[in-house]
């Protein structure tokens, strides 16, 4: 998702544009990644050095009630990403479980091939696959 899509949500919702939330947008940006509260924490002590973990955490939370983010689970904490370009398709991600980094599955939806009960209707669903990248399967 880009910047000016996430800003112009900010202000649509009747938060304040800050630097902070920026700072956030960037990190998250840049790392097109998977990471933790504490991940994200330490990178903004870099640029604001007075910075408040409860701050990031204020901030998680309203990206992901404004559908900005997409949080997943690893290792029993919480990770974010910015919601992916991909976010209007339906598909499912591949997570490294070392970096954080996630890739598209290119397969059909495997819950097209569960059948459910009739007295159920599906008002959403995600599925992962954990496991270790090209890159850090070698460590």
């Amino acid at each position: 998702m880009q910047r000016h899509t996430i800003t112009d949500k900010i202000k649509n919702n009747g938060y304040k544009n800050t630097g902070k939330r920026n700072a956030i947008i960037d990190i998250l940006n840049r790392n097109k990644r998977f990471m933790t509260a504490k991940e994200l924490y330490k990178d903004m002590l870099k640029i604001y050095p007075s910075i408040s973990i409860d701050t990031v955490y204020r901030n998680l939370t309203m990206f992901m009630e404004m559908d900005v983010l997409e949080m997943t689970e690893l290792e029993g904490e919480r990770r974010y990403r910015l919601l992916c370009n991909h976010h209007d398709e339906h598909h499912h991600h591949i997570i490294c479980t070392h970096c954080g980094k996630t890739d598209i599955i290119a397969s059909d939806c495997p819950l097209d091939n569960i059948e459910m009960p009739s007295n159920f209707q599906i008002t959403g669903h995600r599925f992962e696959i954990f496991g270790l990248c090209n890159t850090c399967v070698h460590y």
